[in-house]
């Protein structure tokens, strides 16, 4: 591609441009250690390394021409942007042919539900017969090829490949908040726009709710001309997004339990069977979900209507969700030899928490144990919420380590100790080795007790811990087998 091209799409990102040239060049990185002769370099300032410091060994490696944000002089042709990241975003869509526009693309926002409202389409499109690809917090598959996350969304140099690379006709993308401050869905244009929900999340990283929410908002931005959105409003933030895009003319079609919504959540039965009915353009459906929970109502109610918009019949929509199959890590059971419950879930906020302590009560658990721990140099300003949340609807949980990013296991071992003194109502104690905690529950689990871990869901550990498992599902996997061994010997 002409370096001209990219130019023209950067427009008014550029600041200055020194040593001006036109030629072709063969690829875009950010990483100079991948450069090849020819390719287009840009430097991004991140959070732990700053690009501009490998230009020299962008340019030494034969970078052909650079883009970055600082006032240089180098000997190859230089763009000085405002902002490296948005620079990024449009550079790799203009290189990639804007591959977003060959696709039907769903983009998907908010704090809880993502994941499993993206896996619920991509299971409602197939089972119509369409082909989809999916990026997002458990995997990339595109083409049917399955890859493991680097982010939630993909870097705006990634996702562009990948949507070059995808021969499906759809790509459902989960867009978290991160994502759209550092312009990584920048040079996407997306066919719909979901809200699942907003709550205490990410205040490491935005200042205020107020601002979390504001980044949600970003999505609207990037919508195609045609370009519709999703929006459940079972909240204050789901009613304020919606007014926010009706003045703007957008096309809003809702969730909730109003007459007023395109789709109304009716009768929902929760013992032993996620039941409930919808109405929606008058008619009224009865659906079967095997999933769960209340939430997860509202994660099927939202794919539903989404499929309806993209024009697949309802009937279709009822037998593919009653034959979903569920999310890896999300609300995942295992089976106990005594008759008790083992779920392993992703939830990481106070709501998502409630969530699945709820759907326990809801299944009528004789006892609910929780496992759970906090991430280190993460949002600390949720952490009492959590706890406080777990000691009121568990029986008794327990604080163990999740990622500890850095922070020393004294450290979080005192924080924990110091958070369940206060907030834990007599109910909860401290096993810092994970697997330990998740083994003590096993060997004490009697018949209709629930046991809730969660925090990690599907991902691996960063930690070494006792058990020579290395991931929550893994752990009680091994328990399983130890057991079976047990037995057969005894």
């Amino acid at each position: 591609m002409r370096l001209s091209k990219v130019l023209k799409a950067l427009g008014g990102c550029i600041k200055k441009y020194q040593n001006e040239a036109d030629f072709e060049f063969g690829g875009i990185e950010m990483d100079s250690r991948k450069v090849k002769p020819g390719d287009l370099f840009v430097a991004i300032s991140g959070f732990q390394m700053d690009g501009h410091q490998f230009i020299d060994e962008a340019i030494d490696k034969g970078a052909a021409a650079v883009i970055g944000e600082n006032d240089l002089d180098l000997k190859v042709p230089y763009i000085q942007v405002f902002d490296s990241r948005l620079a990024l975003g449009r550079a790799a869509s203009t290189f990639y042919n804007h591959p977003s526009r060959k696709h039907t693309v769903i983009g998907i926002t908010g704090t809880n539900g993502k994941t499993t409202v993206s896996y619920i389409l991509k299971h409602i499109l197939e089972t119509a017969g369409k082909s989809c690809s999916l990026l997002g917090t458990v995997s990339y598959i595109i083409n049917d090829e399955v890859y493991k996350p680097s982010n939630t969304t993909p870097d705006a140099l990634q996702i562009q490949e990948l949507m070059a690379r995808s021969n499906d006709e759809f790509v459902v993308l989960e867009v978290s908040s991160h994502a759209l401050k550092q312009y990584r869905i920048e040079g996407l244009e997306l066919d719909y726009g979901l809200f699942t929900n907003l709550s205490h999340d990410h205040l490491d990283y935005h200042p205020t709710i107020e601002d979390y929410f504001e980044a949600k908002t970003l999505m609207y931005n990037y919508m195609k001309p045609e370009g519709a959105a999703v929006i459940s409003r079972l909240s204050e933030w789901g009613d304020e997004l919606a007014s926010l895009l009706h003045a703007k003319d957008m096309p809003v079609y809702s969730i909730g339990y109003d007459d007023c919504h395109d789709l109304k959540i009716e009768d929902i039965k929760l013992n032993g069977q996620t039941r409930f009915d919808i109405k929606l353009g008058g008619v009224l459906y009865s659906l079967t979900f095997p999933s769960p929970g209340q939430h997860n109502v509202y994660n099927a109610a939202m794919a539903f209507l989404t499929a309806v918009k993209i024009g697949i019949k309802p009937d279709v929509i009822i037998e593919a969700l009653k034959t979903f199959p569920g999310v890896p890590g999300r609300f995942e059971m295992i089976p106990h030899p005594e008759g008790a419950t083992f779920i392993v879930d992703y939830a990481h906020t106070e709501d998502a928490i409630e969530y699945c302590l709820h759907a326990a009560k809801e299944h009528e658990a004789v006892k609910i144990n929780h496992i759970f721990g906090f991430r280190g140099e993460r949002d600390k300003t949720k952490r009492e919420h959590m706890i406080k949340t777990s000691a009121a609807m568990s029986d008794e949980f327990i604080l163990t380590f999740d990622d500890l990013n850095g922070v020393s296991e004294e450290e979080m071992i005192k924080e924990l100790q110091e958070l369940n003194d206060r907030f834990g109502m007599n109910k909860g104690r401290v096993i810092a080795d994970r697997t330990k905690a998740i083994r003590t529950a096993w060997e004490t689990a009697k018949k209709g007790e629930w046991v809730l871990i969660t925090g990690k869901g599907p991902e691996e550990y960063q930690s070494m811990y006792e058990l020579p498992t290395t991931s929550d599902k893994g752990t009680l996997q091994y328990l399983q087998k130890m057991q079976n061994k047990q037995q057969v010997i005894g």
